[in-house]
């Protein structure tokens, strides 16, 4: 289970990027950052690679399915069971144990804001928060049948662990297979030990021999 450093170390990267996008405040420890301010956009390398705050009320990427409190509770369920088969395969090949932690990583990381940000800011309930994006880069282009895309959608670290995740999982798709069969695996039924043993069955005649000679009077 010790790939499981991996889900916590993008789950820690993942936070501490985006509060360092959207600020927090701790008086208690007398802590307080500016953070920037919706729609900001501040170029790294030009325009291919520019960190731009924008909330994101649905799923990775910006996809909105079922609204924030379904998002929440399916994140929460599949997060779950994605940990519970992490356990199941402990002993299975590491690169099928990585793949699923990068994965649990980036579902936790974009949980955690679903969950508690709404909370934390004071802007929605518990399990109504948005996800916080700002990987903003520039190496797609699409102009097919009216449908104009200039600019990739804004992500985060969750965001690109959960697809760096998925790749791999196509890379090393026979891995899973394997896996898989090793599951379909049914153990053979146990032999009784009475039929394993020759001697007991010699035995047992024996003894029907000698009843049976008792039981003739000539």
């Amino acid at each position: 289970m010790r790939v499981l450093f991996v889900t916590f170390g993008v789950v820690l990267l993942d936070q501490i990027t985006k509060l360092l996008v959207k600020g927090f405040s701790l008086p208690l420890f007398n802590l307080h950052h500016q953070g920037m301010h919706i729609g900001q956009s501040i170029p790294v390398i030009g325009d291919f690679f520019r960190l731009t705050f924008v909330e994101n009320p649905g799923m990775a990427f910006g996809i909105d399915i079922g609204g924030r409190y379904f998002l929440t509770i399916f994140s929460l369920i599949a997060s779950i069971g994605i940990f519970y088969y992490i356990y199941r395969i402990r002993n299975e090949a590491f690169i099928v144990r990585l793949t699923l932690a990068m994965i649990l990583g980036g579902a936790i990381g974009n949980l955690i804001d679903r969950s508690f940000y709404g909370v934390f800011y004071g802007d929605a309930p518990l399990f109504y928060g948005k996800v916080v994006d700002f990987i903003d880069m520039d190496f797609i282009h699409i102009h097919f049948l009216g449908f104009q895309m200039d600019r990739f959608a804004v992500f985060n670290v969750a965001d690109a662990s959960v697809s760096t995740g998925i790749v791999l999982m196509l890379l090393f798709y026979k891995k899973f297979t394997e896996v898989d069969k090793h599951d379909a695996v049914v153990p053979e039924k146990a032999t009784p030990l009475h039929d394993q043993n020759p001697a007991h069955e010699n035995l047992s005649d024996s003894k029907s021999s000698v009843q049976n000679a008792s039981a003739d009077p000539s």
